[in-house]
């Protein structure tokens, strides 16, 4: 499992980006995967855990979030 750190997240267009904590891109999490883990929204600079997944348009998202 992956780690980072919320870089912003807006609720209202129902998505933001993790910072990974081993550098590289940043990768987008979408506000389905924040409430399948029981969440409405994600702070700034907040702890998370994730598995990268490929989507079908070949770009990479955060899913199975594990708050921190």
């Amino acid at each position: 499992m992956a780690s980072g750190v919320v870089k912003w997240f807006n609720t209202t267009k129902g998505y933001g980006f993790i910072a990974p904590a081993d550098g590289g891109q940043d990768v987008f999490v979408h506000i389905s995967a924040v409430e399948r883990a029981g969440q409405k929204s994600l702070q700034e600079g907040q702890q998370v855990q994730y598995e990268l997944v490929e989507g079908r348009n070949g770009r990479f998202s955060a899913e199975e979030l594990v708050l921190g």
